[in-house]
Order: structure tokens, then C-alpha cells, then sequence
């Protein structure tokens, strides 16, 4: 008789630096001719290497030119922001070193470190793992999802509340949802002086927008069945 694996609750630290990497719309770059942003100038293959569209009169443009052998080094940095109002709403970050290379009129990053810094920390990332990774199959959609659920749905997230133990929920002012991948949703507890992330796993992962639907359902419907109150019931009075 095998061993059954433990089942995964949790994306893995490359798979979360993937993810970020894949929603991030901005980057900013560090290189020894100076500091800039970009917005909507880069894309990202399947390894992990990032490709970049800049402006002529880029600094980073004259660092290629300047490098020995044409390949400047530089240090990338990807933000990972709530898609809904939360404190502290940079959720993580996403640090990536490594050199550039030419191609054409393109710029392509090769990543030879890599860092995510998350609240509990840093982590860093064997650089193997971070290339066969595969960002969340949600990460590109999580914006959208979330977003819905807090405008749209806000007597659902009341309704998952139950699914924590009511001690968590003492002074509790406001919950949000605050990250979602295909093994569960983090919700944000707001209190008025801290918070807590609490994560409520799926049953099975999800593997796109429908199966991700048909799990929120399930948690709902354990959420309805649980004999526990709601976060309304025990929140603070004014």
C-alpha cells in the first residue's frame, strides 16, 4: 500500500514569484546608470526570462550599450497589490537579478537570483525551481475575482466567516478578500489596531475560472451548514 502525499493547501514559494511576476503590469528597474519604472514594456516566457520593450533615451537603454560585452546587470522589482482596499495592501514583492542581453530592439532579462519578501519575511528561491515553475492558472484572473466578490458579494465573504473559529473573530471590524490561487482564498481580518490573514483551503485545486466557481460554491455551502456566527453576530458595536 503506497503513501497517500500530503495534500498541497498552498502555492509554492517559485510558483507565488511566478505569479506575481505574470499579473505585474509595472517593474522597476535598478542598474548602474540609475533607477526608472516601466509600465506595460515587459512579457515573460515560459523560463521566466522577461523581455523588454524600452524607450531609446532609456537609461537603461545607454547601459546596454555602455556594459562590457553588451549584457548589463540589474535588479528587478515586481509588486504583488491587493486588488481590493486593505492595509498594508503590497501583499509581496518580487526581486530578480541578473544581466540583459540584446535582442533586436528588445531588452531580455536573465534572472540569476531570486527573492520574494512577504510579510513574514524573506524567501529565497533556488533559481531552477523559479524557471520549471508555473505561475497560478488564476493569476492573470485573481485582479477580476476578487474585486467581484468584495463589490458583488459581500454577504458571501460575511457568510465564510463562520468557517473560522469565532475567537478569530473578536474585534474584527471589516473583512475583505485579499488573495486567491487555485488551492483556496485568503480572506483580511481588520481590526483597528492590526489584521490577520486567515486561508481557507478548497477541497481540490482548481485549474481554471470554472472549477475555481464550483469550489467557491462548496466552501459556501459549508459555510451555510456550519452552527457558528457570522461575523456580524460578534463584531464590535459603535
Amino acid at each position: 500500500m503506497g503513501v497517500r502525499p500530503a495534500r498541497t493547501t498552498a502555492p509554492t514559494a517559485a510558483e507565488r514569484a511566478r505569479s506575481v511576476l505574470a499579473a505585474a503590469w509595472s517593474c522597476a528597474i535598478t542598474t548602474d546608470h540609475g533607477h526608472e519604472e516601466l509600465v506595460s514594456a515587459h512579457s515573460v516566457a515560459d523560463d521566466g526570462t522577461v523581455r523588454l520593450c524600452v524607450p531609446a533615451d532609456s537609461g537603461l537603454a545607454a547601459a546596454s550599450i555602455c556594459a562590457p560585452r553588451g549584457e548589463p546587470t540589474a535588479l528587478l522589482e515586481f509588486s504583488d497589490p491587493a486588488p481590493v482596499p486593505v492595509r498594508d495592501r503590497i501583499r509581496s514583492r518580487l526581486w530578480l537579478s541578473g544581466r540583459f542581453t540584446r535582442d533586436g530592439d528588445h531588452l531580455v532579462f536573465h534572472p540569476a537570483c531570486a527573492v520574494l519578501h512577504v510579510p513574514s519575511g524573506h524567501i529565497g528561491i533556488d533559481i531552477d525551481d523559479f524557471a520549471r515553475a508555473a505561475p497560478d492558472p488564476l493569476a492573470t484572473a485573481e485582479s477580476r475575482l476578487l474585486t467581484h466578490l468584495a463589490d458583488s458579494h459581500a454577504d458571501a465573504v460575511e457568510w465564510l466567516t463562520r468557517l473560522l473559529d469565532p475567537q478569530q473573530l473578536a474585534e474584527v471590524v471589516r473583512v475583505q478578500p485579499l488573495a486567491l490561487d487555485r488551492h483556496g482564498l485568503t480572506l483580511r481580518l481588520e481590526r483597528l489596531r492590526d489584521h490577520e490573514d486567515v486561508r481557507l483551503p478548497f477541497q481540490r485545486p482548481a485549474d481554471d475560472l470554472a472549477q475555481v466557481t464550483e469550489r467557491m460554491h462548496v466552501l459556501l455551502a459549508s459555510a451555510r451548514a456550519t452552527r457558528r456566527p457570522t461575523l456580524r453576530s460578534v463584531a464590535p458595536k459603535d
